[in-house]
């Protein structure tokens, strides 16, 4: 294995500095400047070199799932998040957060502060373990999961360390660190030079092969429409894809990377989901002579469960290192290569003008924008149609907004963002509550930026402790709790009407008095669309936490959701 680390031989230890303050450093030379967690015996010694680093802040959280969230959501802004929690019991709690991590390839390192060297060694029934004397259960459960791993050593430290953030930095992947205390109090030196860059990959004649193939068959189609999903944002290419939608080329996006484009852009078509498409986008994608998809992944929440109709043979696919068409493999071609490649191919071709090939994105930013109902003006009670009509009117350029699953990502649906805003779901790992505690990470990753959190009532039980969080970090979050009354995605799958998809009916304007203590916040009821409006412009106008909790009927369903939970239901149905 290269050595990537400095060798601790070859200078003398610092006084007082030890291996844990080289994982910080490391830590805060990749760009972490927030470390989430929470404490644990095994890791307080750890704890109080966190507090004493100049560049890393100590973000505790009310539990450990949802500090794992919280690190997802800082590394989805960020580029790469950290939490910190004890072994067994904590790591445990948090192994949920880090698989969603792996699903949805976003870059988050776990160090979790591990019993010492000597008491392993022991065997002992220690608290925290399964008291068999195997201290390895934990970490053998986290290596399915995170796609780097480590037990870090007094002598290995520093390739250990560095081994683990390149490996979750440049794959966009997590990593696990275990920590022994004794270990981490061990004395080490410091890091002699920065992590080493990603080096590139393209092949300069591969790049040349797939370039003059590309012009030979963008000068011969007769339409040209983009795809794009959310590997674009994981792998850093959103400038590079901005560079071929600034030419005018027709271009959709799965509803997971809506967040890749701008949606107020004349060439943008709308969200792409299989056959639960808008006709327009449908046809424009399914139909187009050449389709040019990039960082695509097909899930069965974003495809109308696997519904797409893509012809691979007028299909270019640009992957991570790698171009995939027509049964050849571009190899290794980098996604941002690529991708300026297609941009200077438009160019010298004028693919992505042709007569015939931008008519669908004309006619749906020609599409009249329809007039607001009576009911944003009077007292009729709120639906989902109003409530995500009145969300996204609301949405300025710049704001972080955060969808939970369920009636909130799908409810948005159909409405175009504002440019600027960054939109952010977990359709794959689809974890209800995820977006509470992550939201927490996205607001300080960007303080600069409006954080705005839409949830459902169920899924907000589910991780309502970081609330808490939120209000004693001073983050100026609007919250938008949809209150129908239970699991309402579940509801329309199966069960409308039984107890299983039913909940506790809660207060959310004074759970949320009974945790802010200090009288900071602002919550209020809203039942109808008049309601919603004056609410969402008071939140606007407000620098501190505002939550609204938003009443809807429990068996109002947005369309897309509808049409989505109709074919969950026919795939969890028996094939007998």
């Amino acid at each position: 294995m290269t050595q990537v680390g400095p060798e601790p031989v070859t200078l003398p230890p610092v006084t007082g500095y030890t291996v844990g303050d080289y994982l910080l450093d490391r830590l805060a030379g990749a760009g972490v400047r927030h470390l989430f967690g929470v404490p644990g015996d095994f890791t307080l010694s750890f704890l109080d070199h966190v507090q004493a680093h100049p560049d890393i802040e100590w973000v505790g959280c009310a539990n450990e799932l949802g500090a794992g969230y919280a690190a997802d959501g800082y590394a989805r802004l960020h580029g790469l998040g950290a939490l910190c929690t004890t072994f067994g019991v904590g790591e445990l709690s948090a192994i949920a957060a880090l698989a969603g991590s792996r699903a949805e390839h976003v870059p988050v390192v776990h160090v979790v502060g591990a019993p010492t060297t000597a008491t392993q060694a022991a065997g002992r029934a220690t608290h925290h373990t399964l008291g068999d004397g195997d201290f390895g259960h934990f970490a053998r459960m986290a290596a399915e999961v995170a796609a780097a791993y480590a037990t870090v050593t007094g002598d290995g430290y520093a390739e250990e360390i560095d081994r683990v953030l390149i490996e979750a930095r440049d794959r966009r992947l997590p990593g696990y660190l275990l920590l022994p205390a004794d270990v981490a109090a061990a004395p080490a030196v410091p890091p002699p030079a920065p992590l080493p860059e990603h080096p590139g990959v393209t092949d300069a004649s591969i790049a040349a092969d797939f370039r003059a193939r590309l012009v030979e068959r963008m000068t011969q189609a007769s339409t040209v429409t983009l795809l794009a999903d959310i590997l674009v944002s994981r792998l850093g290419a959103e400038a590079h894809l901005h560079r071929v939608t600034a030419l005018g080329v027709p271009h959709a996006t799965l509803l997971w990377g809506r967040r890749v484009v701008d949606e107020s852009a004349p060439g943008y078509l709308g969200s792409y989901l299989g056959a639960s498409s808008d006709d327009q986008v449908r046809v424009a994608v399914e139909d187009a002579d050449l389709l040019v998809m990039a960082g695509v992944q097909f899930t069965d929440l974003t495809s109308g469960f696997f519904s797409q109709r893509i012809d691979p043979a007028r299909t270019v696919e640009i992957g991570g290192e790698a171009v995939s068409w027509d049964g050849r493999i571009f190899s290794p071609l980098t996604m941002t290569d690529a991708l300026d490649i297609v941009a200077e191919v438009l160019i010298e071709t004028g693919a992505g003008r042709r007569v015939g090939s931008t008519d669908a994105a004309q006619e749906r930013a020609a599409a009249p924008v329809a007039p607001l109902s009576d009911d944003a003006h009077v007292d009729t009670p709120l639906g989902q149609e109003a409530l995500w009509r009145e969300v996204a009117d609301f949405l300025r350029p710049g704001d972080i907004v955060f969808a939970d699953q369920g009636t909130s990502f799908y409810g948005m649906a159909d409405h175009r963002l504002p440019g600027g805003v960054t939109f952010v779901g977990q359709p794959l790992w689809a974890s209800i509550g995820y977006t509470l505690p992550a939201v927490l990470g996205a607001a300080l990753a960007a303080p600069e930026r409006r954080p705005v959190l839409l949830i459902g009532d169920g899924a907000a039980q589910m991780t309502v402790a970081e609330l808490g969080t939120l209000l004693r970090r001073g983050i100026p979050a609007v919250v938008v709790v949809v209150d129908n009354a239970g699991y309402t995605v579940e509801r329309v799958i199966h069960g409308a009407n039984e107890a299983y998809n039913d909940i506790g009916t809660w207060d959310w304007v004074q759970v949320m008095k009974g945790m802010d203590a200090a009288g900071s916040a602002r919550g209020i009821r809203v039942a109808t669309a008049a309601e919603l409006r004056a609410a969402l412009s008071d939140a606007r106008a407000s620098s501190s936490l505002t939550l609204i909790q938003a009443v809807v009927p429990p068996q109002d369903v947005p369309p897309v959701l509808r049409a989505i939970a109709a074919a969950a239901a026919a795939a969890n149905r028996s094939k007998d």
